[in-house]
């Protein structure tokens, strides 16, 4: 129902804008008591890069992470990573994430990025707590934010902007009358903008997604999605429907689908029922992260990786590296 009103397909988002309206304007005040320094905002003695968006729900932005991270690491740069940790709970934060920190306290996200990257990745509602971390505990050149595009708490150098390129922003209304947290004239203040499938406007990055190789969760085997027979697909990420598209499209044959709230956490019993011995299950990296400690033989993850154009890809990445001095590099 939520994506019928939110996509402008349902007139019932019309019941919903007076809540939008002091959604917006809440937002705004608060964005204007940082702008006027009525609210005192933190600088990273580093550069801060933020990775967000302006819509509610998962856009591709861990992926848009786990690219910039590794090709600034090609070039020399000792990164980190900062998160709120949706969908997590510590008992303390700012929380450094070990090879021991469960996705049920740091959130999934975190968990997936550092098991991907090898980085040090800090979790805490407030990002400039967790970047204290970060530098207390190794050498950072740059640190990267996995959303946080409406922390202004947090100063940054360099934004960009993930939008899902089939659903961009739906009816356009801030939330809950619509999916924005910020109205798209946002997009005029950022240095980049990321669009993950669709078509792109001219200014704007196009991206995709690819992922060939599905990986066992108990043994590490890798597998071309169209040679796992009986497949039964799950995810429980922003928007299941792109993941059960991707996986018909590698030539899997699905049997069934299941769609799970983003951020969902998982019981072995749980799954156990979603696919019998004979049948195999598939799902998102981002679901396998919480699931890796009860895993089963016909379990199987589809890791993605962002592909970005290379002329436009590296002109922001040479606009990132500019932010940064020429020592600091290894």
């Amino acid at each position: 129902m939520i994506e019928r009103i939110w996509s402008g397909r349902s007139w019932l988002y019309v019941l919903l804008l007076p809540l939008s309206a002091l959604y917006g304007l809440i937002s705004g005040l608060r964005k204007l008591s940082y702008k006027l320094g009525l609210q005192r905002s933190w600088k990273a003695p580093v550069p801060v890069v933020v990775v967000g968006n302006l819509t509610a729900g998962g856009n591709g932005k861990t992926p848009v992470v786990i690219w910039l991270v590794e090709q600034l690491q090609q070039k020399g740069y000792r990164v980190g990573v900062v998160s709120r940790g949706y969908g997590g709970k510590s008992e303390y934060y700012p929380l450094l994430v070990a090879d021991e920190v469960t996705t049920a306290q740091a959130g999934d996200e975190p968990v997936l990025i550092r098991r991907r990257t090898g980085v040090p990745v800090a979790v805490a509602p407030k990002r400039a707590d967790a970047i204290k971390a970060l530098l207390a505990h190794t050498p950072i050149d740059i640190v990267i934010t996995d959303d946080g595009l409406q922390h202004y708490a947090l100063q940054r150098d360099y934004e960009i902007v993930v939008i899902d390129g089939t659903r961009r922003f739906g009816n356009g209304c801030w939330l809950p009358a619509g999916p924005m947290r910020e109205l798209a004239g946002r997009l005029n203040t950022v240095n980049a903008i990321i669009v993950n499938g669709g078509t792109p406007e001219a200014s704007e990055l196009p991206m995709t997604l690819k992922g060939e190789l599905a990986v066992n969760l108990l043994t590490g085997e890798t597998r071309t999605v169209s040679d796992i027979p009986n497949g039964v697909a799950m995810a429980g990420i922003g928007h299941p429907p792109r993941f059960f598209a991707t996986l018909q499209q590698l030539g899997a044959t699905l049997q069934e689908t299941h769609a799970f709230a983003d951020h969902q956490s998982y019981e072995k019993s749980q799954l156990l029922a979603l696919a019998n011995s004979q049948q195999n299950l598939l799902m998102t990296e981002k679901d396998a992260v919480k699931c890796f400690q009860f895993a089963q033989p016909n379990w199987w993850y589809l890791p993605v990786s962002a592909q970005l154009p290379e002329g436009k890809g590296q002109k922001m990445l040479s606009d990132i590296r500019a932010l940064l001095p020429s020592q600091s590099t290894l």
